[in-house]
């Protein structure tokens, strides 16, 4: 079996073609095709509130290699999911339509609860049921917060903060404000211990740090990295740090979002296993489509 996940974010369009593998009744999705493209949204629509026309055409035509690709893939199923930007534009609706008439593919647009509760079908196969953790999950929109205790969910709140709003100011000292009392309340209740980082900014400041897979980052060293990327020309950064155009404006407004949320919660390390919202919408897949029940040990 085949599945495809589409991710239309405020920042980049995602599409992973992943196969089901079944071993002895575990089941592993092995990636088998990964495309990622910088539509950007969220700058037409945190300040306009519009998505624009050349944008809709190449998202249009984006679908439409995604679709040819799916079919040369022989993929069973497949979901197309939207969040922050599509939930903000007022054009939306009309861009759906639009995809459904001429490709035939339909577009689940999500509220924030939906797109944390996504990603949590993923993200507690990494948790230590010792500790109590503080997930932040940070788009270019939103930023999801989630409380874990024991392995589960205990509470969450999705806040319309995300990279590109910040690195446009688009955000409030309202909104941060409601945040930190939110993290601020949670941690204190529930005893958090560590922090879980996903979202393509904190993997990439993963990276940077040379961290090894499995292994905590911490505060301090998040810190240092993002203080370095800032003393950066953008142009130092794509040609130094090899990182794309679309990454290397909005990876320090970024890392501000996940530091404040550590700093708030007083958690000095994170894990950062590297998933999101697209392998959550693999795992929905496979238990909407698939009609037996099996252990799923893995995403890759």
């Amino acid at each position: 079996m085949k599945l495809a996940a589409i991710d239309i974010g405020s920042n980049a369009v995602r599409c992973q073609i992943s196969s089901v593998l079944n071993q002895n009744g575990r089941v592993f999705f092995k990636r088998v095709e990964y495309v990622r493209y910088a539509i950007r949204f969220g700058e037409d629509v945190f300040s306009s509130g519009y998505i624009s026309d050349p944008k809709v055409e190449k998202f249009v035509k984006l679908l439409h290699a995604f679709q040819l690709l799916l079919d040369v893939h022989d993929v069973d199923y497949h979901m197309i999911c939207a969040t922050s930007a599509m939930r903000n534009a007022f054009n939306a609706q009309e861009i759906i339509d639009r995809v459904q008439q001429q490709l035939g593919m339909e577009i689940q647009v999500i509220d924030g609860e939906s797109e944390a509760e996504l990603i949590n079908k993923v993200i507690y196969n990494f948790l230590d049921e010792q500790r109590n953790y503080l997930h932040i999950d940070v788009g270019g929109g939103s930023t999801e917060f989630n409380i874990y205790v024991n392995r589960q969910k205990v509470a969450s709140q999705s806040f319309e903060q995300g990279s590109i709003r910040h690195m446009q100011g688009r955000d409030s000292e309202e909104l941060w404000n409601r945040m930190k009392v939110w993290i601020e309340e949670n941690a204190k209740k529930y005893h958090l211990s560590r922090a879980v980082g996903t979202g393509g900014n904190i993997n990439k400041i993963f990276e940077i740090a040379g961290k090894t897979a499995g292994k905590p980052i911490f505060r301090k060293q998040i810190e240092e990295v993002a203080s370095y990327i800032a003393s950066l020309t953008m142009e130092q950064r794509i040609t130094d740090l090899l990182l794309n155009p679309d990454r290397a404006d909005v990876i320090v407004p970024a890392s501000e979002i996940y530091l404040s949320a550590m700093k708030w919660a007083k958690l000095e390390s994170m894990i950062v296993p590297a998933v999101g919202l697209k392998d959550g919408m693999l795992h929905a897949l496979y238990e909407r489509y698939h009609p037996e029940r099996f252990v799923i040990s893995s995403i890759s």
